[in-house]
């Protein structure tokens, strides 16, 4: 049993809170959202994928560039693969085998394990506001 499976009481106000979809940076959140004064509470476990995919973010590999034939070979490092693994898993989907490389800037090249609708570079969650975290794992309104 989910614990958004119950029925869940504002803080704030003491309505009962609606289940809703928020997308933020690809990812899509479990919420609740006060219909009264539009408090929300994130799903614990997507707020710890979070979590996790922000600490994976932020960490620099040291990888080797090798020669392999005519092209050149990074090696991903396990701790990626395993969370999108992981992630994919989660959405039924398999990571493709191909994936689409961008020379994006000088001294800098990105990877796409699978096709995005958004644009490369997009930021912004659907609609005019952009999100952010803070610490709790909850979202807030910029």
């Amino acid at each position: 049993m989910d614990i958004f499976d119950n029925t869940i009481l504002c803080n704030k106000c003491n309505s009962k809170m609606e289940k809703v979809q928020i997308a933020k940076n690809g990812f899509s959140f479990r919420a609740v959202q006060c219909p009264k004064c539009g408090e929300r509470i994130i799903h614990p476990n997507d707020a710890q994928e979070y979590k996790q995919f922000n600490q994976l973010k932020r960490k620099v590999f040291k990888v080797k560039l090798r020669l392999v034939g005519n092209s050149y070979a990074v090696s991903i490092p396990r701790p990626i693969v395993d969370f999108m693994q992981e992630q994919e898993r989660e959405m039924h989907k398999r990571m493709s085998e191909m994936v689409n490389l961008c020379f994006e800037d000088m001294g800098r090249i990105s990877l796409m394990f699978h096709e995005s609708k958004k644009k490369a570079g997009s930021f912004r969650d659907e609609g005019n506001k952009a999100s952010s975290f803070r610490d709790e794992g909850n979202l807030e309104e910029n």
